[in-house]
């Protein structure tokens, strides 16, 4: 794992924390080298503090994205909701807040590797070599490929896994906690606001009007739906 952290102390003390955990771990002080280290090494998992000298966390998890789908988790300061936000809406898959416990960090990490980050864990056997297709809206499961309108959408791992079960239980209300639980798993130890972020980013790739969707719609006091064409 890849630790972009500006903090000394803060990365012995992980290091020496994830390393009894049976993690590898790399660690680069700014935002800078540190997209330089994840480009070398190439790791599975990314842990990025929001607050970076020479470039923000936010604009290195931009930068990650443009080429790669591997498992970030933003960290932030407790007063820096709107970091957290952004955070989510450019691609970290998941966030933790300072102070927090080494035990619930390692929890989220191992929540978003579970599944690892080939195309080929993406969704659980029901779903394997699955192509669904709703109108203009088209999702290949073993390919990993969605295309809209015959144009490939880039989607990121954690979107990708919540439009496939949401294509795959097409019609019926898929409650807040069974798609985190199936998207992120059941050792997931965050808070919903991960899921309403991540739903938000995927109405903006498939949806006309993104503020007012028609494809994937909230149940008030469940979770969401996604409403098949010619409903």
């Amino acid at each position: 794992m890849l630790i972009v952290e500006d903090e000394p102390s803060f990365v012995d003390a992980l290091t020496v924390g994830l390393s009894r955990e049976g993690f590898r771990v790399e660690s680069a002080p700014d935002g800078v080298e540190g997209l330089a280290r994840f480009r070398a090494s190439v790791p599975d998992i990314v842990l990025l503090d929001v607050m970076l000298p020479r470039l923000s966390g936010i604009d290195v998890c931009r930068e990650i994205r443009k080429e790669s789908s591997v498992p970030i988790i933003m960290v932030t300061a407790r007063s820096e909701e709107i970091d957290t936000v952004v955070g989510l809406e450019v691609g970290a898959d998941d966030y933790v807040s300072k102070p927090y416990r080494l035990r619930e960090l390692v929890a989220r990490m191992r929540a978003v590797l579970r599944r690892g980050t080939g195309a080929e864990d993406v969704s659980d056997e029901r779903t394997d070599d699955i192509v669904f297709v709703d109108g203009n809206l088209e999702l290949d499961v073993d390919r990993h490929e969605v295309t809209l309108d015959g144009n490939a959408v880039g989607v990121p791992l954690k979107e990708f896994e919540l439009l496939a079960l949401f294509l795959e239980n097409a019609g019926n209300v898929l409650t807040r906690s069974t798609l985190i639980d199936r998207v992120w798993g059941h050792d997931y130890v965050g808070d919903t606001k991960t899921l309403d972020v991540h739903v938000k980013r995927l109405r903006g790739r498939i949806e006309e009007k993104p503020s007012e969707p028609r494809r994937i719609v909230t149940v008030r006091g469940l979770g969401y739906k996604f409403v098949p064409s010619g409903d």
